[in-house]
């Protein structure tokens, strides 16, 4: 393996034992020695690859968190299908991902905005440009249905997205110790009767 390949290689595993302590116990309950400890490394080696662990963090940020939310819950509802089912869907999928998880603790994005909130306006705003991203395509995706006739054309694009937004970062937090099947067969049915009233209505022939 050459020396680039290599270096890759550790910057990946670096990064995904880092977001795993930080999801796990919090940014500012990890701390450097819990990140050597982890990954068996001198604080040399760790400091010849970042500077400190908001550096650290905020590489994890752009390079492991924002591609886990595009997969999670952007790429699903790209396409020209109808908008409400390809958001069900996806919103179906990343619930029932958390149903089955047995070291749940929340949304990861969201537990990180909570976190820092008001602590730490650089990492905030890395935070911020992912959440950012996630609302621009649900918006795009909303004005295609628009488009193609799914939506009425009256609904507020923006606003929708805000709310699907907000309201799934709430159900994540409430799935975390409280019967999270129910709450997400509640939350589901919920979500359907909003889509259900914002869809286009069929003129009368």
């Amino acid at each position: 393996m050459n020396k680039n390949l290599k270096r890759m290689a550790t910057m990946q595993n670096m990064q995904k034992t880092g977001l795993e302590l930080f999801y796990t116990k919090g940014y500012y309950n990890t701390s450097i020695d819990d990140i050597l400890k982890e990954l068996s490394l001198s604080k040399g080696a760790f400091y010849y690859h970042f500077s400190s662990k908001e550096d650290f963090f905020i590489e994890i940020v752009q390079n492991l968190l924002a591609r886990k939310v595009y997969s999670l819950l952007i790429e699903p509802i790209e396409g020209h299908e109808n908008p409400f089912e390809l958001i069900t869907n996806c919103f179906e999928d990343a619930l029932e991902t958390a149903v089955h998880n047995e070291m749940d603790f929340g949304f990861i994005l969201g537990n990180f905005i909570s976190e820092f909130n008001g602590r730490n306006p650089k990492i905030m705003k890395h935070l911020n440009d992912v959440l950012k991203i996630w609302e621009v395509n649900l918006v795009s995706t909303l004005q295609r249905g628009k488009f193609n006739g799914y939506i009425d054309r009256h609904t507020d694009s923006e606003a929708v997205a805000v709310f699907l937004i907000s309201s799934f970062l709430g159900i994540r937090t409430m799935m975390v110790e409280t019967a999270p099947s129910a709450l997400k067969y509640r939350f589901m049915h919920q979500i359907k009767v909003y889509f259900k009233a914002i869809e286009a209505k069929k003129e009368n022939v």
